[in-house]
């Protein structure tokens, strides 16, 4: 029976565009996760969407001179438009301003409240005389309680790492104007998470995940307090009870519930409008998220929590991968600061599989990583090109002008032809347990060792000078065998990554169609007398002005 893999990416944020930090984060690990479990044979549902309410919208949108909903179906569709250059292969893209995400997001709250796990409460909160708001955390600084950094943020410290409320803090005022604020009471109602803390502690003691994800979640655990999970707002999901009226949701709240909104949207579209109890109801389904490190607590902690206090068994998470910081040129990528790549300008000099692939080879999996201009170029000319490119392109010219362009008959083979070929089964079981754990890096790495394999195998066998003789035309013909193998077994191990490649590679090779199963791709051999259209190249050189100008563009900038 196929294996049920339920796969999601955190929900981007539809107030600005994406950048290549949040790729390598929390998206294309999980696409490239996403395309080796279907290509294992897993019943494979992938699913995202844009996270779209909250008071940074409200802002933002006040900045813009548009309202809330204008903003957010901008940058919904400039996401979508980044995830479909990049050729992400999300099964379903929604949003959570739908009415089926607003729909299930009450029946969330009404569950834990009517379980006793919603409490109200008066609160002082900080309130903007200037603004004529009350602010949520992320819009306050001020001077951190423990540390007295004057330029704290309202809910964690950056110096010193603190952890508090954003009326604790001291001197507290308008991170957008700068004002001063005050302590104003207003109604509330808090999640009471203290009462999951002994679940809690026992779930997370089963996980295997890596070592920083379970140390940060077990220390949170320790610390869980009740924390208010509505707002002063008329931009969000309205609280669902009758004297709430001008609260809406936290967007904390109800964001990590768009998952499951977004899969009963998926299957109303399919016109099966239960389908979505198969994955998410079915205990036997192997439910995996991406995210970048700062969503720890909401993944490994908060949702889960808020899904133990349901009526309905949703699916916990069983895997996290979250990935560290992926920066730009030494620094944090940077909007305000222009510290950023202009995307509509580099799809048009570069392809989607070059930085699929650069962003993969260099992955923040256990540290911050970074992205330099000289890094893409390198790995873009003697990986891509140099390794993988010319690999691929002397074989099929070999083949072309010494075979007749077409898959030769092998016979024969002799030892070192053998043990090649045990190598490259060796190698695609390496890229499957690296897809598998998570390890991008890794599967890019083996990758290039295949190409390099394929390489020196072919250098060191000489096809050129067996040619010459009809003595050795066999074994010649054996040589361009085992290297088109080789080819065969790289194109499938370079789908997840590099998929648009992968695909022109196969049909390079004589196939119809890109491979649907790993497991038949690496066994069954490349079929003999398969005819080979012409060559193509599949890269392109970067040249060493082009990126020049990339690099003088941040020069300007420090």
């Amino acid at each position: 029976m196929r294996k049920k893999v339920l796969i999601t990416s955190a929900l981007p944020y539809a107030n600005g565009p994406l950048h290549f930090g949040h790729i390598a984060g929390a998206y294309l690990p999980a696409d490239c996760y996403a395309r080796y479990s279907r290509l294992k044979g897993d019943d494979v549902l992938y699913i995202c969407g844009t996270d779209e309410y909250g008071v940074a919208i409200t802002l933002s949108a006040d900045l813009a001179k548009r309202t809330p909903k204008e903003h957010v179906d901008i940058f919904h569709e400039v996401i979508k438009e980044l995830f479909e250059q990049l050729n992400f292969s999300f099964d379903h893209f929604s949003r959570t301003t739908a009415p089926i995400h607003t729909e299930t997001t009450q029946e969330f709250f009404k569950d834990l409240y009517d379980n006793g796990y919603i409490e109200e409460k008066v609160t002082d909160q900080l309130y903007s005389e200037t603004d004529h708001r009350f602010l949520a955390d992320r819009y306050v600084v001020g001077t951190c309680p423990k540390c007295q950094f004057n330029e704290a943020r309202g809910d964690e410290c950056q110096r010193c790492g603190a952890s508090y409320e954003a009326v604790d803090l001291k001197n507290p005022r308008s991170k957008i104007s700068g004002a001063p604020l005050v302590l104003k009471p207003t109604k509330h109602w808090f999640l009471r998470f203290d009462r999951f803390k002994e679940q809690l502690t026992a779930w997370i003691e089963q996980k295997n995940w890596k070592p920083n994800v379970v140390n940060f979640a077990k220390k949170y655990i320790e610390d869980l307090k009740p924390r208010a999970i509505t707002r002063d707002s008329d931009w969000g999901i309205p609280v669902p009870l009758k004297d709430a009226e001008g609260k809406v949701l936290y967007v904390w709240f109800d964001a990590p519930i768009g998952y499951i909104s977004a899969t009963k949207e998926w299957a109303e579209r399919k016109g099966k409008q239960d389908l979505w109890k198969d994955y998410w109801l079915d205990p036997t389904t192997k439910l995996v998220q991406f995210i970048g490190k700062d969503n720890i607590p909401f993944h490994a902690i908060f949702f889960p929590a808020m899904t133990m206090g349901q009526n309905i068994p949703y699916k916990l998470v069983d895997e996290l991968p979250a990935n560290e910081f992926y920066n730009l040129e030494g620094r944090q990528f940077s909007k305000s600061d222009n510290w950023t790549i202009d995307l509509v300008a580099f799809f048009q000099k570069f392809t989607a599989d070059q930085i699929r692939y650069v962003i993969a080879a260099n992955a923040p999996e256990t540290q911050d990583s970074e992205f330099t201009w000289k890094d893409f170029q390198i790995r873009c000319n003697s990986e891509l090109l140099g390794k993988y490119g010319n690999f691929v392109n002397r074989t099929l010219v070999f083949a072309m002008n010494q075979c007749g362009a077409k898959v030769p008959t092998p016979s024969a083979l002799k030892p070192d032809d053998e043990e090649f070929l045990e190598k490259v089964k060796n190698l695609a079981d390496e890229a499957s347990h690296a897809y598998e754990t998570f390890h991008l890096r890794k599967a890019s790495q083996v990758i290039m060792e295949l190409a390099q394999l394929g390489n020196v195998y072919f250098d060191a066998k000489k096809p050129w000078q067996l040619a010459k003789d009809p003595n050795t035309r066999q074994e010649m013909e054996n040589t361009i065998y085992c290297c088109l193998e080789c080819m065969k077994t790289m194109a499938l191990i370079s789908l997840p990554i590099i998929p648009a490649t992968a695909e022109r590679l196969f049909t390079l090779l004589g196939f119809e169609a890109p491979p649907t199963s790993w497991q038949e791709t690496v066994k069954t051999p490349i079929p003999s007398q398969h005819v080979l259209p012409k060559p193509q190249f599949l890269f392109a050189r970067i040249e060493d002005e082009v990126i020049a100008a990339e690099v003088a563009k941040f020069k300007v900038l420090i």
